[in-house]
């Protein structure tokens, strides 16, 4: 197969920031995305529906001439959250709110210190209809880095599902067979995104022949056999399972530090990405539900109408790239070669 064409879909999870850093992260997005579930980890957080509407404004503003991207707006929880900002939230068109773990990735020390005392917001948010998104990982120091996400699974997240039953919940960027199993055997209603570079690479990718501070994610890429059932997992077109790329700017003196920031800037190519897994997979016909179909339905939003085409064609990531201030921000997969191009 040379090319292939596909409803055009929307990215389930991804950060944009924010003031100038949108004018390189907004078009890149809407270059093949349609819509995207916006993180909300700025500095200070977005809290709260007029603080998410002014947000959504900026991120529209950042749109190419002519573009009809819409970004999906989310709030940051806090354990002063109330069951009134879900419902302000909600009448403000807000569709989900995204519960970080307090220090569990960037910008995430406002984040929720105690999950036992959340449970009437979960309830608030099934009731106003809307998602509650799950960076999952506890981030207690006894606990090693590389077994953070299925301690989360059996402390908070099979808890979380069972106890409040009317709730939509997404396991955000899952890493771990652990968590593939575990939505799989979900009640309805559990969802997970998946990204590229964890089904891309594992962790021999960032730790052998010296560290690759623009492969170190959150959560971090784990073992070559949590990859592989990533991998198998969205080869077998389950509709649990879909696209979110979690692309993370970060600006290149940022990462490569001493103290380097997590997150892998995917958006210029991430698309073209997947499909050269799915096509490693022998599983192209399994795109579609991935991309641009499960997303959608789990949400409860028309899928979209426009179609985008990708053709066999070599291309080379650009090694880095100059935001309008003239800093660099070195991409994922720089350098290297993709073997899927977007049709202009």
């Amino acid at each position: 197969m040379n090319e292939i064409t596909i409803i055009k879909p929307d990215d389930w999870h991804l950060h944009f920031r924010d003031d100038d850093m949108l004018l390189e992260t907004v078009p890149a997005t809407a270059r093949c995305f349609s819509r995207a579930i916006v993180m909300p980890n700025l500095v200070p957080p977005v809290m709260n529906a007029d603080m998410a509407l002014s947000y959504k404004e900026r991120i529209l503003s950042a749109r190419p001439q002519g573009s009809d991207f819409m970004p999906l707006m989310t709030l940051y929880l806090t354990d002063k959250t109330s069951v009134e900002d879900i419902k302000a939230a909600k009448q403000a068109g807000v569709v989900a709110v995204k519960m970080y773990p307090a220090g569990a990735t960037t910008n995430s020390d406002s984040g929720v210190t105690s999950v036992e005392s959340r449970y009437p917001i979960f309830e608030a948010l099934a009731e106003n209809d809307m998602l509650l998104l799950i960076h999952g990982e506890v981030t207690h120091n006894h606990v090693d880095i590389f077994d953070r996400e299925k301690e989360f699974i059996d402390q908070h997240m099979t808890k979380i599902v069972e106890s409040v039953p009317n709730l939509k919940v997404v396991f955000e960027h899952i890493t771990t067979k652990d968590a593939s199993d575990f939505v799989l055997s979900a009640r309805e209603g559990v969802a997970a995104t998946i990204t590229p570079q964890h089904l891309m690479m594992n962790r021999n990718d960032m730790l052998v022949g010296g560290v690759r501070p623009h492969n170190y994610c959150l959560p971090v890429l784990k073992r070559s056999s949590h990859q592989e059932a990533l991998r198998q997992v969205v080869a077998s077109g389950s509709n649990r399972f879909f696209l979110g790329t979690d692309s993370a700017p970060h600006a290149r003196h940022k990462k490569e530090n001493a103290c380097g920031c997590a997150g892998c800037y995917s958006a210029w190519s991430a698309l073209e990405l997947y499909t050269q897994v799915f096509e490693e997979l022998d599983a192209l016909d399994k795109l579609e539900g991935f991309a641009s179909l499960h997303g959608p339905d789990f949400y409860g939003l028309p899928r979209n109408t426009d179609t985008v085409t990708l053709v066999k064609e070599e291309w080379q990531v650009p090694d880095s790239i100059n935001l309008a201030n003239g800093e660099p921000i070195v991409p994922f997969f720089s350098g290297r070669e993709v073997s899927w191009k977007l049709k202009a």
